[in-house]
């Protein structure tokens, strides 16, 4: 029997573990858990789980640790990154706490060069429907994802 997983299976895994990074960058921010603790508790409670007979996507683990870490590790300089996509008067400080979190774990992996800006955009337009399916936040997503690709890999466009 072949265990292996299809391209699409690891695709979605890598989306979930976007979603879950988004997540646990908010839950961070709103209290004050560090990033250990955060990602202990999504690794023992989420990947996978099963709530109310629902069952949770089965995240890619390695690449939600990666985004986190990364994100955590270079706030400041995506924040800065951020701010300068941002319109001036509307500082990250000042942005919807959620769409804070995409843009730090967006941020995170737009610092990997294996990662094409394109994909990025994309799948955290994704994770921005995912979390606001009646707004206007997808487009404020990929508007703001596009100019922070083009600062931080200007080579790929």
């Amino acid at each position: 029997m072949n265990t292996s997983l299809s391209g699409n299976q690891k695709r979605k895994m890598k989306s979930a573990a976007r979603l879950y990074a988004v997540q646990a960058l908010f839950q961070m921010e709103h209290s004050s858990q560090t990033v250990e603790v955060v990602r202990r508790e999504f690794l023992e409670h989420r990947f996978g789980a099963v709530y109310e007979g629902d069952e949770m996507q089965d995240g890619d683990i390695g690449h939600f640790a990666e985004v986190l870490e990364t994100a955590v590790n270079y706030q400041a300089a995506i924040d800065q990154m951020t701010d300068r996509a941002l319109v001036a008067k509307w500082p990250i400080a000042r942005i919807d706490p959620t769409l804070r979190a995409l843009f730090r774990a967006a941020g995170a992996e737009l610092r990997d060069t294996g990662i094409p800006p394109r994909v990025v955009i994309t799948e955290y337009v994704d994770v921005a429907r995912a979390f606001f399916p009646e707004g206007k936040e997808p487009k404020f997503v990929n508007a703001v994802l596009d100019h922070m690709a083009r600062e931080a890999r200007p080579e790929a466009f």
